[in-house]
């Protein structure tokens, strides 16, 4: 099996981070895609994040009519920072020697060799990059010198560039904007119910 894997604050999830997922299980031939939602970010742990049970219910509720899109609450479980080398070393032991495909933002890419054992993580997964706007792709070679074998790992996943963003969905909420079409309507249905972002 393809296994896809897209993890992420979802604070909220949005249409960005589907048709995404989308993109890359068509694309790649992926057999699923693992949304992961993050316990406590390691690089957001000054930061004031929502309750990870709404976030975890958001995902839930955004990809319901997707078979091929599965929850994943390994780091939620797990507690205390979040990082990706430990939900792929714990997946690999559930799961087995599946093939696994981390997909990031090429911003994400740039600060790669900063996580966590990244020369042990582009051992076990191939990584999909997913372009951003404006944002070429980082110096591949700049990072093959920190992290020997990711040239070989990386993936460039050809996809469209929607520009939506969590934080940007936030501030709509806080002004009281509309934000219909940028998540999904039960999505939109719960942020409302719980006064989340108000």
């Amino acid at each position: 099996m393809h296994i896809g894997i897209l993890g992420g604050t979802f604070d909220p999830i949005h249409v960005g981070h589907l048709v995404v997922a989308e993109e890359a299980r068509v694309k790649l031939g992926l057999s699923e895609v693992l949304f992961v939602p993050a316990g406590q970010p390691w690089f957001k742990v000054d930061h004031t994040i929502t309750p990870a049970i709404h976030r975890v219910e958001m995902v839930r509720l955004a990809i319901a009519n997707n078979p091929y899109f599965k929850l994943c609450t390994l780091e939620v479980e797990r507690g205390g920072p979040s990082y990706s080398i430990d939900t792929i070393t714990t997946l690999r032991s559930q799961l087995g020697e599946q093939s696994f495909f981390f997909i990031l933002g090429s911003d994400s890419l740039a600060g790669f060799h900063l996580w966590k054992e990244p020369a042990k993580l582009v051992q076990m997964c191939q990584l999909v990059v997913v372009p951003r706007l404006d944002l070429s792709l980082p110096d591949l070679k700049f990072l093959e010198s920190r992290i020997s074998g990711l040239v070989h790992s990386v993936i460039e996943l050809d996809a469209p560039i929607i520009e939506v963003s969590s934080s940007k969905i936030r501030q709509r909420v806080a002004q009281g904007l509309t934000i219909r079409y940028l998540v999904p309507d039960k999505v939109e249905k719960y942020i409302m119910e719980q006064k989340l972002y108000c």
